[in-house]
């Protein structure tokens, strides 16, 4: 069989023009599961930015100033190494993931299929009816009914959107700052509201006019599953081999004929508009309303259920069931290693960070006749909620730090401190040109973290 279907597009047609699609309301059993836990997640995305941890936010975002809290732990960039390794994890999971189960994710947990099929989906059922209704009205010169209709969905849309982008904005630069933009006076906040009016238009744009577009033409993900999918891929698949060959129903059928009618409702209620009886295809998000679709269906024509159904290229062509391939071995232990290492990082993570810098351009200085000095800086960075001050001692070295100014540093909460001191050693303790430190830092008894540097001396 020729596949034609796969030299262009639903949503364009022959002129590269956009084929604008008017998928059936879905309903039935996954359709109601997936109505649920999409529930979930608008109630944890809403909620998310009031929620506080230790006086910090659960989740904060903020590029800008280069500060993340995840699960009220707050990151640096000198943290950064931890976020480079866990996006490691994370890409490779994503490999893991969709060689075993396709687009799993992009039906039942991405964002944008969430928002859209979930939220202004819906709203556009209510307010405009099902897809017969939505093609006649756009049809439909411009009349009152079809202008009140087609302006209530679009405020609606607008402000849903300007919601959301508020709401992921709140994770950027937190909900304080939000409220104090929304609130305070225009002037003093031209910036926030210009990032606001610009999130929300984009919102309203992808959810208004790109829609399904956004998962066929700019995600790569489905792109990805060319080289990411197998025989043993778990994904949203017809059984050609129970439904062909496809024939109308009818009560005294012919025996010959496959389980598909070729009722084509799997087509109607498809979000991206495509026939997955052709098989697995890019624009397929595995949202499984062709499922619930395919399903009713088999039950009114009294044939067994699943037709279309969660499955592998192998379930179906040879009735195996899901195996643990050897890739899929190998991927998930080096996965299972990344994560461990993670955790040890974020579990060994010091609540004080910094570097000690040698003053550039100096060399050492005499300190009489047997001591030698170097002049330093350190910054610190305090990642904890409370006001920590800091002494700085010599670890396994003779000698002696004199901090300029005061006895020790006081680094405030979630902020960054620095000190200048002199490192003084008696010249015997000197054997080279570069003395390796180790400097800790304490907080009153408590030893919290040690930084190391070099100490220049004479050359012998």
């Amino acid at each position: 069989m020729e596949e034609t279907f796969r030299d262009s597009l639903a949503t364009v047609d022959k002129q590269g023009k956009r084929s604008w699609i008017y998928s059936q309301r879905p309903k039935g059993k996954l359709y109601n599961a997936r109505s649920v836990l999409s529930f979930l997640y608008f109630l944890a995305f809403f909620a998310g930015p009031f929620i506080k941890l230790n006086g910090r936010p659960l989740f904060l975002f903020n590029v800008v100033e280069g500060r993340f809290i995840l699960f009220g732990a707050i990151f640096w960039p000198q943290d950064f190494f931890i976020f480079g390794l866990a996006m490691v994890a994370f890409i490779l999971f994503i490999v893991l993931f969709t060689m075993a189960f396709g687009r799993l994710f992009c039906g039942w947990a991405c964002p944008q299929t969430i928002f859209m099929e979930m939220l202004f989906r819906k709203i556009e059922y209510w307010i405009e009816g099902d897809a017969a209704a939505q093609k006649l009205l756009s049809q439909a010169p411009w009349h009152t009914d079809k202008i009140i209709k087609k302006t209530s969905k679009h405020i609606l849309f607008y402000l849903l959107s300007f919601l959301i982008a508020n709401t992921f904005l709140a994770y950027v630069i937190g909900i304080d700052s939000l409220i104090e933009i929304i609130t305070g006076p225009v002037a003093e906040h031209t910036g926030g509201l210009a990032a606001m009016t610009i999130f929300a238009a984009v919102f309203y744009g992808v959810f208004a006019f790109f829609r399904e577009q956004v998962c066929t033409v700019v995600c790569p993900y489905g792109r990805l599953q060319g080289v990411l999918l197998d025989r043993d891929s778990v994904v949203v698949a017809y059984d050609y081999t129970r439904g062909e060959p496809r024939g109308r129903f009818k009560k005294n059928a012919d025996k010959n004929l496959g389980d598909c009618i070729d009722c084509y409702q799997c087509v109607k209620v498809c979000p991206t508009g495509i026939d997955i009886r052709n098989g697995t295809q890019l624009e397929c998000v595995n949202c499984t309303a062709c499922i619930d679709a395919c399903n009713f269906m088999m039950e009114k024509t009294g044939r067994p259920l699943n037709l279309i159904r969660y499955a592998s290229e192998n379930g179906i062509a040879n009735k195996q069931p899901l195996r643990f391939t050897p890739r899929f071995r190998v991927y998930s232990s080096i996965l299972v290693i990344l994560l461990t290492a993670i955790t040890w990082m974020l579990a060994s993570r010091k609540p004080v960070s910094g570097t000690i810098i040698r003053t550039a351009g100096m060399l050492y200085q005499e300190r009489g006749q047997d001591s030698i000095s170097n002049l330093y800086r350190i910054k610190l960075v305090n990642k904890t909620t409370a006001d920590i001050p800091l002494t700085l001692k010599l670890e396994d070295t003779p000698g002696h730090i004199e901090l300029l100014g005061h006895q020790q540093i006081l680094v405030k909460e979630e902020q960054q401190g620095e000190g200048i001191f002199f490192i003084v050693l008696p010249r015997d303790a000197i054997s080279k040109r570069k003395t390796a430190l180790r400097i800790s830092l304490y907080e009153g008894e408590k030893k919290t973290g040690t930084l190391q540097t070099t100490f220049l001396g004479p050359a012998r």
